[in-house]
């Protein structure tokens, strides 16, 4: 009975400590997040990264990830404690002598417990834990990685929404610029001042037109549905976004950093995850070896064991034991097996040495070229703002002309189809910038 309770306190401690006894689940999942979307009410660029955040799968699964390096952390922590196991029996047993007409019954139970403890393993515990610990750092690296990809993500899907939005009212300008084109085209021609072929010509030309309309709009529909994926939302959710203020185009354009190219690529190697993951992964590497070498040296260990029997019989009704030792377990020859294990524990070290200087090439290269595109894109923008002035008083001064039959059909119809390019190109270009700007902080691991 003793032996009963004693098995019944271990099996309530442990569930007391079952969740998490050595405190290794840190992370928590993102908090504040913004559940849904109003849709009778603007939404900003900072509540679609909210929903991101909480409702992507992608993410979700990544910091799943995280939680299962938490636990593997906790599990090699507790091979730093005893092991505690038990066990109990019944049985039921019928003896019947030859030649004798008494049947002896017997129900003899048993219960035993027993304890392990490890107590010197010469470091392969610690390096295994230091390893784990390395390993779970790695992970939180790649998920704040998938984060900010994700930011970025989020970031390029609002302003392709925006563009495109900008892209069917300039589709839309250019429908009313060519029918008013046709219009003073058919009058001139029922005048008797133009042949049919104008007349026809500037038809053709605003019925096209229509045509880019339903393009643009079949440019949005697939840009929002982009947008509600990142979002994990049904594809076809409308969304009734808040604009950038285009009377600041300068501001929001330009970047909040007085930073030279060699510094970017200088900071962005401190900052970004992904660096930080691969030295982390790099560090588990350089456990991993002293693990591998821990396979040569012996360990000592503590174990002992306590048991009652009860035979039920009246000569020996039970029988309690109990012993307790040490002992040491000394590694002779396993066939080679450790020497090849820490052979490929520094396999594997030195290729996380190259994995690190292969991520931080990339990152250089890769923060590069986003400033580049930053730039042109930048400038891009300034030409298209000049190049939309000029198309303007261009059409304008065409519109005017051909009224006085001073300008061909031909020259008006190019003179609009100018203007609709500059309008289209001056929308692109400057969700553009916004794009290689976003494009940029996240090369440099500054979102």
């Amino acid at each position: 009975m003793r032996f009963k309770i004693l098995i019944f306190s271990l099996m309530l401690s442990a569930s007391a400590f079952a969740m998490d006894p050595f405190s290794v689940y840190s992370q928590n999942a993102p908090e504040g997040c913004v559940s849904d979307l109003d849709m009778n009410k603007e939404v900003d660029l900072a509540n679609l990264i909210q929903i991101a955040i909480c409702n992507n799968p992608a993410l979700n699964r990544d910091f799943m990830s995280v939680k299962s390096r938490e636990a593997d952390l906790g599990a090699t922590k507790s091979e730093y404690l005893p092991t505690v196991s038990a066990s109990a029996g019944a049985e039921k047993n019928f003896n019947k002598n030859q030649d004798d007409d008494k049947t002896e019954k017997s129900n003899p139970y048993s219960a035993n417990v027993g304890i392990g403890w490890l107590i010197y393993d010469f470091g392969r515990r610690g390096a295994t834990t230091d390893q784990m610990r390395a390993y779970l750092e790695s992970e939180s690296f790649t998920y704040n990685a998938s984060l900010q990809e994700l930011v970025l993500n989020v970031n390029q899907a609002y302003f392709d929404l925006l563009s495109n939005q900008e892209v069917l009212k300039s589709a839309q300008e250019s429908v009313k610029s060519y029918k008013k084109s046709y219009e003073e085209t058919s009058k001139r021609y029922q005048l008797g001042m133009v042949s049919l072929s104008d007349k026809l010509l500037a038809q053709t030309t605003y019925q096209k037109s229509e045509l880019a309309v339903l393009q643009a709009q079949n440019a949005i529909e697939k840009s929002a549905a982009t947008l509600a994926t990142l979002l994990n939302l049904p594809a076809d959710t409308k969304f009734n976004l808040v604009l950038p203020q285009r009377d600041k185009d300068d501001d929001i354009t330009k970047l909040q950093t007085d930073m030279t190219i060699q510094q970017m690529m200088e900071t962005a190697v401190q900052l970004r995850p992904e660096m930080k993951s691969a030295l982390a992964s790099q560090q588990a590497a350089r456990y991993g070896i002293d693990i591998a070498k821990s396979g040569h040296y012996p360990t000592i260990s503590a174990k002992g064991s306590a048991g009652y029997n009860d035979s039920w019989q009246d000569s020996r009704p039970y029988q309690m034991s109990a012993n307790a030792g040490l002992s040491l377990n000394v590694p002779i020859f396993d066939g080679f097996k450790t020497t090849y294990g820490v052979q490929k524990a520094r396999f594997q070290y030195q290729k996380a040495e190259a994995s690190v200087q292969d991520i931080k090439e990339n990152i250089q290269k890769e923060v590069f070229s986003a400033y580049q595109d930053y730039t042109t894109a930048v400038s891009s923008y300034k030409v298209n703002r000049e190049v939309l002035k000029s198309a303007k008083e261009s059409e304008r001064v065409t519109f005017v002309s051909y009224q006085a039959g001073k300008e061909s059909i031909l020259n008006l119809l190019t003179a609009q189809a100018q203007l609709a390019d500059a309008r289209q190109g001056l929308a692109v270009s400057f969700y553009g910038v916004l794009t290689a700007k976003a494009k940029l902080y996240r090369a440099i691991g500054q979102f």
